[in-house]
């Protein structure tokens, strides 16, 4: 499901928050409820790798504190199964990667899915979802051409 590269990672370090991007695409084809739960599983995963990105704690005038919200912002943007593999694939040298393949949610719990994707090679996964962080004008044009998931 995860793609880590150190030297990717390593990058993101150093820039600050407001010169990166954060997107995730989602497969157009989804209902709305499996299209939440692909953006939301990949969302869950970009916050626990990107926690800088994570903004301060939101305080009221009485003190109740919420939790920080990321401050730049998630577009939840579609594209079609063929484009979204395409677009891990052209991201992956470019911006830290996390996907969902499609047997996240044809299973029913973790093991059952790791021996899913264990079954695959190379190519052959198929993504309801994918997610990007880095350099916001590199993840611009990667996406440029999807349009907001509705």
């Amino acid at each position: 499901m995860l793609l880590h590269t150190e030297a990717i990672e390593a990058d993101a370090q150093k820039v600050p928050p407001k010169l990166e991007r954060c997107v995730i695409v989602v497969d157009e084809a989804l209902p709305p409820g499996k299209a939440s739960n692909a953006a939301a599983v990949v969302a869950f995963t970009l916050g626990q790798r990107h926690s800088r990105l994570v903004g301060a704690p939101l305080v009221e005038r009485d003190g109740t504190a919420h939790p920080g919200l990321i401050p730049i912002g998630i577009p939840v943007m579609k594209a079609s199964a063929l484009q979204l593999s395409e677009l891990r694939r052209k991201s992956l040298a470019q911006c830290d990667v996390v996907d969902f393949p499609v047997q996240g949610q044809a299973t029913t719990d973790y093991a059952m899915f790791l021996e899913a994707v264990e079954a695959h090679a190379g190519e052959s996964l198929q993504y309801l979802a994918v997610g990007l962080v880095g350099p916001r004008n590199r993840v611009s044009k990667l996406v440029g051409g999807f349009s907001l998931f509705a």
